[in-house]
């Protein structure tokens, strides 16, 4: 049934009813290295058994000639159209514990009235906490574990959260749009950012994804089980370890950027050996992990 008052969203039969849940948002669109939040919200929609319980209007929210639909054909028959739509999905975690899971795209227009729709439906739902996930490039080690900084438009949930805070003007996700809403609707709200070694960032990260669904347990109480992301991260850790064995210039660039971690110094004041561009590393990285794949099949 459509939304309350002619809101932009559809219920999918009635919505739930809920005790205290958490909401969580990661929607594609924006900045998101190595995809590392795109996969934990997959690691959480199949470990929660989340089920889409709300679809917002695509007419509303998506600009279809940038994010076109796909058309499901079959034997020549155009069977189905499917539309790329931000939804909410509803799951429960490993104690049972109700979680909300806004997915999909983010939207092309209409910001404010999507962020404070997110809101008028998290209110309705009693949400009681709100954090969004996102990851970015950062120079920083691959044998070091995932640093994660936060935001928040409370300072107090800052202070609470302990992370390592910073000050810069940044272009904004919606997800950022999203913090301030649902805090004016006084649900607490922040964001968890994964810092993923920049020389990874073009391709999938699991340890980062594993950081994202840990640090989200840490924050909130959620019980998610991240083992499988873990597994993931230990097989790729491996395989990038061999490879900066095998390459000298990439063997000082990490002990470089290891003493700079360690250190808790910027890591480009400590460099003065030549480093390979990110784009040079990334290629060599992704051409070793794809012959590793050729050779175990």
């Amino acid at each position: 049934m459509p939304g309350p008052g002619g809101l932009p969203f559809a219920v999918e039969g009635r919505l739930p009813d809920l005790v205290e849940p958490t909401l969580v948002v990661a929607l594609t669109g924006w900045i998101d290295a190595s995809g590392a939040a795109a996969a934990a919200m997959d690691h959480l929609i199949a470990a929660l058994g989340a089920r889409t319980i709300v679809t917002f209007d695509g007419d509303t929210f998506i600009d279809h000639r940038a994010r076109r639909p796909v058309m499901e054909l079959r034997d020549g028959v155009n069977t189905r159209i499917s539309w790329p739509v931000p939804e909410l999905r509803h799951g429960r975690d490993d104690a049972a514990r109700d979680v909300l899971l806004l997915t999909g795209p983010e939207p092309d227009t209409a910001w404010h009235l999507f962020a404070d729709t997110v809101a008028q439906l998290a209110r309705q739902m009693g949400v009681v906490r709100t954090v969004g996930l996102g990851a970015y490039p950062y120079a920083a080690p691959h044998t070091r574990p995932i640093g994660i900084t936060a935001t928040s438009p409370d300072a107090a949930v800052v202070e609470r959260l302990g992370y390592t805070r910073s000050s810069l003007d940044a272009p904004a996700g919606v997800t950022a749009v999203l913090e301030h809403s649902l805090h004016t609707a006084g649900i607490e709200a922040f964001g968890l950012w994964a810092q993923v070694p920049h020389y990874v960032a073009s391709m999938a990260h699991p340890a980062a994804s594993a950081a994202l669904v840990e640090e989200l347990n840490r924050t909130t109480g959620l019980t998610v089980d991240p083992s499988t992301l873990r597994a993931e991260a230990t097989i790729q850790r491996e395989r990038l370890d061999q490879l900066v064995a095998s390459n000298p210039e990439h063997a000082e660039m990490l002990r470089t950027l290891e003493a700079a971690h360690d250190a808790a110094t910027p890591p480009m004041t400590a460099i003065e050996t030549p480093i390979p561009s990110v784009d040079e590393i990334a290629a060599q990285v992704e051409q070793f992990l794809r012959d590793q794949q050729g050779g175990s099949r």
